[in-house]
């Protein structure tokens, strides 16, 4: 692993970097007019005891809570009621935003029929052969010849998602989609950013734009989204996000994507404590409904194992860890730069995709790793096409949003990757439990050099899944 430069990065892509909030210590949520926001545990005191005099926000029955905004102290019992921490988006600042694939004009580094398209530069995707990406394809099988994820629906529990893309606009399901902020409007992003966005285009992405660039392609291009919107800006209430889950469950959705989450937080304080089981809680649930959670393991260079800190929701039992990897020199130049065949194979691939990014994550929290991205901002300016591209979404508060495509770095763009991945497995195996599909993408991963400590079971390998899946693996 490159470790010479590791803090001048981390410092250097706080702009580009999703799944950290590089902060200490832990918010309470708030609600409408500065009132605090705190959960109410149905375990610990009967729902008729809670006075009329609190706000419920959502009612998460399901799992014995309530996100209430008020008085905590006016809920009778000491252990009925805990802070509702807030949660934060993937995302710490703007992306590096893509024009087009070569905003100059300048062709030379694609041999074949001009500027690169779209799709060429989604290195996660052509690695992992989802389909024959580039101009001149290879002509193997690709995993889109066994399966797009037809059958499945994907929560993206998020920033909300801008269905009026191109490339999005066939996928998300508007009847079902819900907006679980206190804000009055819908489930898109209305000026909550483009994060829940970019998520979903990893996810699902139906290269349907039919501009000279084209689009991106998704990992399962015809699975079905449901947009649940948690976030109305960076920060959102734990509650918000905990019941968006339930819904999500309850809607019937195969995973939920939650690419967010918290800084590390004292693992004895007694309301994080309280969040971990909450979420252990909604996973069970999810679980028993079929549904498995997906969740980026996090951006802060973290060893999860470390004693007197949590990382959540990735440590909470039940939750699906992804820690993300990425190369460093992907279409760089130099003496491969004529042909972009060999991007992924030439002589300035200085790192292969599988390598750890040095903003992730890792301990024994991480089931598997997946491109997320990575940066070597000392690089040449094509330094940014080591991220991952995907749709984007811009002046997103108006009533004429644009669309578009950049490129960001994080767990958070890890984690849809593995999302994709289950609904691959369920539109092939529709009746699979979310054990046989945990089990599934861990024993098809492999296993890189640098092993379980920041690749969990492996890295996800979705041609060897599918094989399994389908019945053809070994």
């Amino acid at each position: 692993m490159r470790n010479s430069s590791r803090r001048t990065f981390l410092k250097g892509t706080a702009g580009v970097i999703g799944g950290s909030v590089f902060a200490t210590g832990s918010a309470v949520a708030t609600g409408d007019e500065g009132t605090e926001r705190f959960l109410i545990d149905l375990q610990e005191v009967d729902r008729s005891d809670v006075p009329d005099s609190v706000d419920i926000i959502h009612d998460i029955g399901e799992i014995d809570l309530l996100a209430a905004s008020g008085d905590p102290d006016e809920v009778p019992g000491v252990a009925s009621t805990t802070p509702d921490i807030a949660v934060y988006q993937d995302d710490t600042g703007p992306a590096v935003e893509h024009s087009g694939p070569n905003g100059k004009g300048n062709s030379a580094s694609h041999n074949h029929d001009g500027p690169a398209t779209n799709t060429e530069l989604q290195w996660d995707k052509r690695v992992q052969e989802v389909d024959n990406l580039t101009d001149k394809p290879g002509g193997g099988k690709t995993v889109h010849d066994v399966t797009e994820g037809a059958g499945t629906r994907i929560a993206i529990v998020d920033s909300g998602v801008y269905d009026g893309h191109p490339d999005l606009a066939d996928v998300v399901n508007p009847e079902l989609s819900q907006n679980f902020t206190t804000d009055p409007y819908d489930f898109r992003p209305n000026g909550a950013g483009d994060h829940g966005t970019h998520v979903a285009g990893t996810v699902a992405a139906t290269n349907s734009n039919d501009g000279p660039d084209g689009g991106v392609l998704g990992s399962a291009p015809e699975t079905e989204l449901v947009a649940y919107r948690v976030f109305s800006g960076v920060e959102a209430a734990s509650g918000d996000v905990l019941g968006a889950l339930v819904e999500a469950a309850k809607d019937g959705c195969d995973a939920a994507n939650i690419s967010l989450g918290y800084p590390p937080l004292p693992a004895e304080n007694p309301a994080v404590i309280e969040i971990k089981e909450a979420y252990e809680r909604t996973a069970a649930y999810a679980r028993e409904q079929g549904m498995l959670i997906v969740n980026s393991a996090g951006n802060d260079s973290q060893d999860m194992d470390e004693d007197g800190i949590l990382s959540l929701p990735t440590e909470a039992e039940g939750i699906f860890g992804v820690s993300a990897t990425g190369p460093i020199g992907f279409g760089w130049g130099g003496k491969h730069s004529d042909n972009e065949e060999k991007w992924l194979t030439g002589n300035r691939l200085e790192e292969p995709t599988t390598q750890p990014a040095f903003y992730t994550n890792y301990g024994s929290a991480v089931d598997v790793s997946a491109g997320g991205g990575n940066a070597d901002l000392n690089g040449p300016e094509e330094y940014y096409r080591d991220l991952v591209l995907s749709t984007v979404v811009s002046d997103d508060g108006t009533d004429d949003p644009t669309s578009g495509y950049a490129w960001k770095a994080g767990t958070s763009m890890a984690a849809p990757q593995v999302t994709g991945a289950v609904a691959l497995v369920r539109s092939l195996n529709p009746d699979a439990s979310v054990e046989e599909v945990e089990s599934l993408i861990q024993e098809t991963a492999s296993m890189p050099d640098e092993g379980e400590t920041y690749h969990g079971a492996g890295h996800l390998d979705l041609q060897a899944l599918v094989d399994a899946a389908s019945g053809k693996g070994k």
